[in-house]
């Protein structure tokens, strides 16, 4: 009798302690540190969102395809703008004929054949009259990608 009494409290109640570690790890993942450093680029907040290491930083905004926003503040040696992108992954694409043909950003893939979109590089709000790979850096300029659409 007292082992049935046991057995029928004891599921029930590693169910609860189960599902109490599972609250407390996931309040716990959801948590980010915010750099203390924290700035804006064009508006966006940059909050945990600074990348790379390097004497040479630069803002990078993301607009994707709805208009939402994500600001990085970058961090690099390297000279070129696309080169830092690559460097801390939030860029990626194929060489072509005029350079880099970016089509992921921030993880995000843009498939102009299928549908038209694809990544527009943006150098202090204007469209770039180069590729990102043959941008030089420049102090206090900020750049982004946005999703457009022909």
């Amino acid at each position: 009798m007292k082992q049935k009494i046991t057995n029928r409290y004891l599921a029930p109640f590693l169910c609860m302690m189960l599902a109490f570690v599972m609250l407390v790890a996931a309040a716990g993942c959801g948590k980010k540190e915010a750099a203390s450093d924290a700035g804006t680029a064009e508006g966006v907040k940059v909050e945990g969102n600074v990348l790379g290491e390097g004497d040479t930083q630069f803002m990078f905004t993301v607009v994707d395809g709805k208009g939402n926003e994500t600001g990085f503040e970058i961090h690099t040696d390297k000279k070129t703008v696309g080169e830092a992108l690559l460097d801390v992954g939030l860029i990626a694409g194929e060489q072509g004929d005029y350079g880099l043909y970016v089509k992921t950003v921030n993880g995000l893939t843009m498939d102009f054949e299928k549908d038209g979109a694809y990544w527009a590089f943006y150098v202090d709000g204007q469209y770039a009259n180069q590729g990102v790979d043959s941008t030089e850096i420049e102090e206090g300029v900020s750049y982004s990608f946005k999703v457009e659409k022909q």
